[in-house]
């Protein structure tokens, strides 16, 4: 089944609060092997200039993840998830993600098509604190592999 293009621009309530940890900063950064002590050590981090540890580039999946399975579940979707792949990943930072950070995410419909059979629907992830304060943007494009 083809996506509906008016899905394009449907946003989703804000997320819950996450609050940000040093222990799930440092888990984080052991798992995917990144050894810069800013994401352990709040002394290093204060010096590079951050007021506390910062999380790796990546850490923002932890909460902008969570918050896209929004979108699987609105039935006006309709994507078919034992079909889906991930297509791309990207997220463009306004500022580190760092300890203590209360971030709220909210989730937006930026594109939906279908290409060769394959339903491609890309959604955009905005993490702000609960201040507003943006943080981070995550996109990500999921494809749902046709049938033939």
């Amino acid at each position: 089944m083809a996506l509906d293009r008016e899905l394009v621009g449907r946003s989703y309530p804000p997320s819950a609060v996450y609050e940000v940890g040093r222990a799930k900063i440092a888990e984080f950064a052991t798992a995917i092997g990144e050894d810069d002590p800013v994401h352990r050590d709040v002394d290093a981090a204060r010096a590079a200039g951050h007021p506390d540890v910062i999380a790796p580039p990546t850490f923002a999946i932890v909460v902008s993840l969570e918050a896209a399975f929004v979108v699987l579940s609105d039935p006006d979707v309709g994507l078919d998830y034992s079909r889906v792949v991930h297509g791309e990943q990207k997220f463009v930072h306004h500022r580190a993600i760092r300890a203590g950070d209360r971030l709220v995410a909210t989730t937006t419909i930026d594109a939906a098509r279908t290409v060769a059979g394959n339903d491609l629907l890309t959604t955009r992830v905005d993490l702000a604190t609960e201040d507003g304060e943006p943080v981070c943007t995550a996109t990500s494009m999921l494809v749902a592999r046709g049938e033939a």
